[in-house]
């Protein structure tokens, strides 16, 4: 299956723009209602609270229920040629595993990147990995509480293909996220060295070491598009988990969006789209008379890092709509 998501970008009969810059960051502090900010619920929603009074998101982890995220689009799609990172804030109220009696072991808290059509998939399992069904497209903070071998905090990169060597992680423990604490993780990758960097500290003093998690030889691709609060669902897996805490003051840096400086217009007679693009992209023009229905336009052209031209050749005579399609390869 083919797992990479795609975005569009919509031209009308005026200039789009947007600027032009290396990195995008984003954070959120929970200030105001982040439902009205562009977050979004898969799942369970009574997982997640706006805490107007804190200003902090109050989260539940439940393993008993169905797989939930607390997530936000990204703009675009990451894969391991690409440099990004998130930081955030984690306060514990509470932490069990093994309340199931048929799960007795331990089972993964988690934040991070997702990609939201597998993460949302039916049938899917985060505690497999080597099936179907199994964790794949994730690159996420994972904590295992105690379950007899140590409280171990898990970096985590999963690529699309579910197999053992495309798993890359490392176990640090015991490293214990006591409740009451404030814990602050930062995470980031690299894609010069395939390095994912975790730092953290805890009430603002040092915590870990943690060591790095390095992308293999033979580790494909992932494709990530979401940023997630994720509450898994323990089926297929040994162990369950019940947490409550509240995350806080997350910042996400990820690349630029794949169209920059977008504008459109006429020249002899012929549409063309002009934007900046980036590598490791592929772009088609498309078009629409009713906003229902889109053709393709011009063939496939690959991202340079520069400015593309897209032409429609044969442009009808009446209204038309353009959008230009940003894809992963």
């Amino acid at each position: 299956m083919n797992f990479h998501r795609n975005i569009s970008w919509l031209l009308l009969a005026w200039v789009l723009q947007t600027q032009s810059v290396s990195a995008t960051t984003w954070t959120e502090t929970f200030a105001a209602d982040p439902l009205a900010k562009g977050w979004k619920i898969f799942g369970d929603t009574n997982l997640f609270q706006w805490d107007a009074t804190n200003q902090n998101l109050a989260v539940t982890w439940d393993s008993a229920q169905t797989n939930s995220y607390f997530y936000q689009p990204l703009g675009t799609i990451l894969t391991k040629a690409d440099d990004f990172g998130f930081s955030f804030e984690l306060q514990l109220a509470d932490i069990t595993n093994g309340l199931n009696p048929g799960k007795p072991y331990t089972f993964e808290l988690a934040v991070g990147f997702i990609n939201r059509a597998v993460a949302t998939s039916a049938n899917y399992q985060r505690g497999l990995v080597t099936t179907n069904n199994g964790a794949r497209n994730l690159c996420e903070f994972d904590y295992f509480p105690n379950s007899g071998y140590g409280a171990t905090i898990s970096p985590t990169m999963i690529a699309t293909n579910s197999q053992f060597n495309q798993f890359a992680t490392v176990f640090a423990d015991p490293l214990e996220l006591d409740p009451g604490a404030l814990f602050q993780v930062t995470m980031n990758y690299t894609a010069s060295n395939k390095t994912l960097r975790t730092t953290m500290t805890r009430n603002g003093d040092d915590f870990g070491p943690i060591p790095n998690v390095v992308l293999g030889a033979g580790f494909k691709d992932f494709r990530l598009d979401q940023f997630a609060v994720s509450s898994y669902c323990d089926a297929g897996a040994d162990g369950s988990l019940l947490a409550h805490g509240v995350v806080d003051n997350l910042v996400v840096t990820v690349p630029p969006p794949p169209v920059q400086n977008l504008s459109g217009n006429f020249f002899n007679g012929i549409w063309q789209a002009q934007f900046l693009s980036r590598s490791n992209w592929q772009y088609t023009l498309e078009r629409t008379t009713n906003l229902q229905s889109w053709t393709n336009v011009s063939p496939v052209s690959f991202g340079n890092a520069t400015n593309l031209f897209l032409l429609d050749t044969n442009p009808p005579s009446g209204q038309a709509f353009y959008r230009v399609r940003g894809e992963r390869p």
